[in-house]
């Protein structure tokens, strides 16, 4: 336990930076998860604001951020292209 006045306010300070610290992380990963899971622009734009914000509050760099982003986008865009690939088939069949 911290012995002098300035451990405990630190203390107490690391405990609240930990606390929100842990909220935003459980978003920025729920977010992520979605995203991946369910390849859409809505769940893309969630996780892109979720990475801003942890790279903002310091959580996670913020080159990592970008680089999450960016592997996202290339999730949505190959999705986009393997539908408009099945539609096309569909159309050629009849």
């Amino acid at each position: 336990m911290p012995q002098t006045k300035s451990a405990k306010k630190a203390l107490r300070r690391d405990r609240r930076r930990e606390a929100t610290n842990k909220l935003v992380r459980q978003g920025l990963k729920k977010a992520l998860k979605l995203a991946r899971k369910k390849v859409s622009s809505k769940n893309l734009t969630q996780a892109d604001r979720a990475l801003d914000m942890a790279a903002k509050k310091g959580v996670i760099p913020k080159k990592r951020a970008d680089r999450l982003k960016s592997r996202l986008a290339k999730l949505v865009e190959t999705d986009k292209l393997a539908t408009a690939t099945k539609v096309k088939r569909a159309k050629k069949r009849g």
